[in-house]
């Protein structure tokens, strides 16, 4: 009788692996999903701060041509996926700060700025830029 019990037992326990895989596979997912979401905004993030380099430096090269730097700033950004949020001329340095949307997953309603700030290097009429600057 016993060895019929012993045989009994393992049948019992059959499914166990099959909730512990799903499980497991449930877990993934969830981890996958997070990452996916975190890539995303660190993707967004890098379109921001590129837009808003390429703006500010679009926006000191047409202040040095006598043209309007923030017009020329906000069609840089507009053409790289942006909005300009803020434009401000200071002297001879424009700083742009520039909006881009950020990835609509799971509810989550943030947009990702970024700000940089260009002109001319001290001494000479070339244009220069300070990434993340603001």
């Amino acid at each position: 009788m016993t060895a019929r019990r012993r045989a009994r037992r393992p049948r019992d326990e059959r499914a166990a692996a099959t909730v512990l895989v799903t499980a497991c596979l449930g877990l993934l997912l969830l981890v996958g999903c997070a990452l996916a979401v975190v890539a995303a905004m660190v993707a967004a993030h890098r379109t921001a701060q590129a837009a808003a380099d390429l703006a500010a430096l679009a926006g000191a090269s047409a202040a040095q041509d006598g043209a309007d730097p923030c017009a020329a700033a906000g069609a840089v950004a507009t053409a790289n996926g942006a909005r300009v949020a803020r434009c401000a001329l200071a002297g001879d340095e424009v700083t742009v700060e520039v909006v881009v949307p950020g990835p609509r997953w799971l509810g989550q309603p943030h947009d990702l700025s970024a700000a940089a700030r260009a002109g001319p290097a001290e001494g000479s009429g070339d244009v220069f830029t300070e990434p993340g600057s603001g």
